[in-house]
């Protein structure tokens, strides 16, 4: 009964079968999405619901190939000059029709706009040129063998132009794509309300009226919810529940492969916050790090199931660096650092920790770890979009933040290493990492790139911007009725070709 309160109290109500039940699909995510402009947004629920809304030039499978989706096909007419023919008989929600002119539009909205993240992401492209209504042009500063994976995600999501230059700043209050399903509304924290588009281009996989994102960020409330019906899927199952969701034979658990890294990123040079002691000295941050165990971690919080790493990339990656695996506890070590470093202790840090509770119990173990070492660690909670606003204003000392990774290494490293970068919230800044990564950028040999990136962790190893803690499994639990989920290692849920059964 308790539960049931507290999920009718959050918005979050179990619900009853409805006379249109199976037209409706129920997904729970794990936090409120942010701004739903894919040129603005930065978080991973976000492209969960991207990926009913707005399509890209490219997708990945599972297998993490690139496959058409926007774009039919392409061409590198020189290694500068990439030529994308454009799928025809397109509309975007509102009527109006895809074409180059709408590509040219959105990829120089990402890299002009205020505020936006895919600038980073796709800084290489120097202009793009209609060449006709279904091919377009993109000319490159320098050579990017990133570049189609880059554009399989948010970065090749292609918006409405009119709707766009209408709403100004206010677009992602009511967003205009070319995907299966159409934004109705949005109400903060309960829901998020997507209506099937009668005019996309692939409607005979699609076989839901609506779908409704809730978030659900309690365990608890979700797997009620998941138990009773009130929700079709979870997109992120817990490993402490999957034993639980698995004894229902009205579930099905998945769990798979996943891009995922969870980490703790420091506030090195942005603003006042990057004063504290552990933003100032490499040595706190290298104590900080020996003094947690990362198999510990996953095994009293994870069940063991999450990879203990200090890489961004995962062991399955071509672009993972062998040598460079996740070292054992040293409490010696991180005592001796700390005292090397100068700074009486106990030394404060401030962690900021999205109100979750495998979040929340992450930081706990992580603040008895450190503890021994010296270490006061303040866990400050925060609702997770807020805690993405805070890092983007350098309000944070240090951010126990995970990302949920991309097929090729630069997505991973890129946005959070490189000086500048829109997604290097810390302000980190080496000569010998930007240049790893520029020159990784341009090279197409994955070894060569791999050598360069071999080069990036050995300063990384020194500097600590970020402590790279783990790499999850995706846990997905849904409804034994729904079929044809596709579990991809970027853990995003595509609604092409899911059904439920009567």
């Amino acid at each position: 009964m308790r539960l049931f309160l507290l999920a009718a109290f959050c918005g979050l109500t179990l619900l009853s079968a409805a006379p249109a039940r199976t037209q409706t699909l129920h997904i729970a995510l794990r936090e409120d999405a942010d701004i739903l402009d894919p040129t603005l947004a930065r978080s991973y629920v976000g492209r969960i619901v991207f990926a009913g809304l707005c399509d890209k030039l490219f997708d990945i499978d599972e297998k993490l190939q690139i496959v058409p989706q926007l774009a039919l096909s392409y061409e590198w007419s020189d290694p500068k000059t990439l030529v994308l023919h454009l799928r025809p008989n397109v509309t975007f929600h509102d009527g109006e029709p895809f074409d180059a002119d709408a590509v040219k539009y959105s990829l120089e909205r990402h890299l002009t706009m205020p505020g936006s993240f895919r600038r980073a992401e796709i800084s290489v492209i120097d202009h793009v040129e209609v060449v006709d209504p279904m091919t377009a042009r993109l000319v490159l500063k320098v050579p990017s063998s990133p570049l189609l994976a880059i554009l399989s995600d948010r970065a090749g999501m292609i918006v409405a132009p009119k709707a766009a230059e209408a709403a100004g700043k206010d677009f992602g209050l009511h967003p205009v794509c070319t995907g299966p399903f159409q934004f109705t509304e949005r109400v903060a924290q309960d829901r998020i309300v997507l209506d099937r588009y009668p005019g996309y281009w692939d409607t005979r996989n699609v076989h839901f009226d609506r779908v409704i994102y809730q978030p659900m960020p309690d365990s608890a409330v979700l797997m009620a919810n998941l138990h009773t019906g009130g929700i079709d899927l979870a997109e992120r199952v817990l490993p402490s529940d999957v034993a639980e969701a698995k004894k229902d034979p009205r579930l099905r658990v998945i769990d798979s492969p996943s891009l995922w890294y969870n980490g703790i990123t420091f506030n090195l040079a942005h603003g006042d916050r990057a004063k504290a002691p552990i933003g100032q000295s490499a040595l706190l941050r290298q104590a900080f790090e020996a003094a947690i165990d990362r198999q510990a971690l996953s095994e009293v919080v994870f069940n063991g199931l999450y990879s203990p790493t200090i890489q961004a990339v995962p062991a399955s990656s071509p672009f993972y660096v062998p040598g460079f695996e996740a070292p054992a506890r040293d409490l010696a070590k991180a005592v001796a650092l700390v005292k090397q470093s100068g700074v009486p202790t106990p030394v404060v840090v401030t962690m900021n920790v999205p109100n979750t509770p495998d979040n929340t119990q992450t930081a706990e173990v992580i603040q008895a770890m450190v503890r021994e070492a010296g270490f006061d660690l303040k866990i400050n909670l925060i609702e997770f979009a807020s805690s993405l606003s805070a890092a983007a204003q350098g309000d944070f000392e240090s951010f126990l933040i995970g990302w949920s990774g991309r097929a090729d290494a630069d997505g991973d490293l890129y946005v959070f290493l490189h000086t500048g970068a829109g997604q290097n919230d810390g302000r980190y800044s080496n000569p010998v990492v930007d240049n790893a990564l520029d020159t990784a950028r341009g090279l197409t040999d994955v070894a060569a790139r791999r050598d360069q990136y071999r080069v990036l962790l050995e300063q990384e190893r020194q500097d600590l911007p970020i402590i790279y803690l783990n790499h999850p499994v995706n846990i997905v639990g849904m409804s034994a009725k729904l079929s044809g989920f596709r579990p991809i290692p970027d853990g995003i849920v595509r609604l092409q070709g899911l059904s439920v059964s009567k």
